[in-house]
C-alpha cells in the first residue's frame, strides 16, 4: 500500500506499474477499482490513465472499451475501470478472475468490499520479457489512500499487520507492505503554489493531506472523514430536487455588527429525487444582519429553494424579521432547540453512515466542524454554526428520521367500576 498526502504521486505510480504487468503478460486481466463508479471514471480513465500512457508508454497502443470500461492492449492483456457502488456493474466485474486488483483511494472503501475483490485475484498468467524464460506472473494487489484515523482496516492492516477483524497478528507480515509518499516528494510535478495551499488547510486536513499522516481515532465521533468522502460528489451529476432549504443559524451575540463575534451559519441543503440529501452550498459569513439576510434570501433565489428555516432560540423573531426584510414574502420557518447539539446531531449521523447525505464539491470549514462533533459534545473551537445550520437543514428535509422519539404511555390498569360507586 501506498499512503500519504494529496498530489504526491500515489496512483501514478500504481497505474503504472499495472500497465507493466499487463505488457509483460499476454491476455492478462487487470482491474483498477473505486468505491464509485464515477470516481474511477473521472480520476483514472479520464485523467491518470492516460497520462501515464503517454509520460510512461509512448507509442503503446490501447483501445478504450466505453460499453463495458476496460483498455485493451495490442497483447490481449485488459485493464478494467469499476466502481464498488453498483451492484449491476459490481457483479460483471467481480464475476472474472485477475492478475492484478488495486483498490484507489481505499479509505472509501469497506472492509467486506476489498474482501470481496481480493477473492477474484486468481487468474493464472504469464510473463514474457525478452531474453528470459516464460514465467507465472505473481499475483498482486495494490492499495492507496490519503491517509484517515487509525481505526481504519487499512491502518490495521498494513501498518499493524494485524487482522482487521480478528486483531490477530499475520503469520507473513512481510505480504503487508506499505510505504509513505507525501506531496513534497513530488513537488517538481505539482502547481508552485500547491504545497503552500495545502500548508494553509485545518490541522486536520493538513495533516491528511499534506503530511500524510493517519489521525488518531476518536471512538466517541459522530461524523466521519470515510463517510464524507465515500459518497462525495466530484463530477457535479445530480439528481432533480424536490425540495431544497436554505437553514440559517444565527450568532448567539447581540451584536449588531457581528464583527468580532461567531460567523452566522448560512447553508443549503436540497433532497434528491434518489432519496438522498445533498450539501450544495455553505454561504456562511461573519457579518451584520443586512449583510446575511442578503446572503441567505440570494442563496434562496440561487437554488429556487422552497423555505428558509432559521433557529430561534438566538434572536428569535429577529432571524424572520431579517429574511423577509432582505426578500419579502420569503417562505420562511423557525425551528427551536430543545436539546442539546450532540442528540440533535446524532439521527444525521446515522444518515451520513448510510450514505444519504452526499456533499457537493468540498467543505473543508464546515466539515471540520461536523467531525468534531462527538457523543459527550461538541469538541471543536468556537461554535459550530456551519454544522449546526447544515443539521437544521438536513432535519427538515429529513423530518420523520430525526424527530425526537416521543415515550409512549404505558395504559393504566383496568378497574372496573362498583355499580355501588
Amino acid at each position: 500500500m501506498l499512503f500519504g498526502g494529496s498530489r504526491s504521486g500515489k496512483t501514478f505510480l500504481l497505474v503504472r506499474n499495472i500497465v507493466m504487468r499487463a505488457l509483460k503478460a499476454p491476455k492478462s486481466r487487470h482491474a483498477i477499482l473505486r468505491f464509485r463508479f464515477n470516481a474511477v471514471k473521472a480520476s483514472i480513465v479520464h485523467d491518470t490513465f492516460p497520462k501515464v500512457m503517454d509520460v510512461a508508454f509512448p507509442g503503446v497502443k490501447y483501445d478504450l472499451n466505453k460499453t463495458d470500461w476496460f483498455a485493451q492492449f495490442e497483447n490481449g492483456s485488459q485493464i478494467w475501470f469499476g466502481g464498488l457502488d453498483d451492484k449491476e456493474r459490481t457483479e460483471k466485474i467481480l464475476g472474472q478472475e485477475y492478475s492484478t486488483i488495486y483498490l484507489n483511494e481505499c479509505s472509501q472503501i469497506p472492509f467486506s468490499g476489498q474482501g470481496m475483490a481480493q477473492t477474484r485475484l486468481a487468474q493464472k498468467a504469464t510473463q514474457e520479457i525478452e531474453g528470459r524464460s516464460a514465467s507465472p506472473l505473481k499475483l498482486r494487489m495494490y492499495y492507496d489512500c490519503n491517509p484517515p484515523n487509525k481505526a481504519h482496516w487499512s491502518y490495521r492492516m498494513f501498518v499493524e499487520k494485524r487482522d482487521p477483524e480478528t486483531k490477530v497478528a499475520y503469520a507473513h507480515p512481510e505480504r503487508y507492505a506499505c510505504f509513505q509518499i507525501n506531496p513534497k516528494d513530488n513537488a517538481e510535478n505539482v502547481a508552485d503554489n500547491y504545497l503552500e495551499s495545502l500548508a494553509g488547510l485545518s490541522a486536520r486536513l493538513r495533516k491528511r493531506f499534506l503530511d500524510g499522516e493517519f489521525t488518531e481515532a476518536n471512538p466517541n465521533a459522530l461524523f466521519s472523514d470515510m463517510d464524507i468522502e465515500r459518497w462525495r460528489v466530484i463530477d457535479g451529476k445530480l439528481p432533480d430536487m424536490v425540495r431544497i432549504v436554505v437553514s440559517v443559524d444565527p450568532s448567539g451575540s447581540g451584536d449588531e455588527d457581528n464583527a468580532d463575534n461567531d460567523a452566522i451559519g448560512i447553508v443549503v441543503v436540497g433532497l434528491g429525487t434518489d432519496g438522498n440529501g445533498y450539501l450544495l452550498e455553505d454561504c456562511t459569513v461573519k457579518a451584520g444582519p443586512a449583510t446575511w439576510g442578503r446572503i441567505a434570501t440570494d442563496a434562496y433565489d440561487r437554488h429556487a429553494a422552497d423555505v428558509v428555516v432559521g433557529e430561534v432560540n438566538y434572536g428569535g423573531e429577529m432571524v424572520r424579521h431579517t429574511i423577509q426584510t432582505a426578500r419579502p414574502r420569503t417562505p420562511y420557518k423557525g425551528v427551536s432547540a430543545t436539546r442539546g447539539k450532540a442528540v440533535r446531531a446524532e439521527p444525521i449521523s446515522a444518515l451520513y453512515e448510510q450514505g444519504k447525505v452526499r456533499h457537493v464539491g468540498n467543505f473543508a470549514d464546515l466539515e471540520d466542524e461536523l467531525v468534531a462533533f462527538s457523543t459527550v459534545g461538541y469538541t471543536g473551537e468556537g461554535s459550530p454554526n456551519r454544522a449546526d445550520a447544515l443539521i437544521w437543514g438536513l432535519t427538515e428535509l429529513f423530518p420523520a428520521l430525526t424527530k425526537p422519539k416521543t415515550k409512549e404511555r404505558e395504559p393504566k390498569p383496568y378497574r372496573p367500576r362498583s355499580w355501588m360507586a
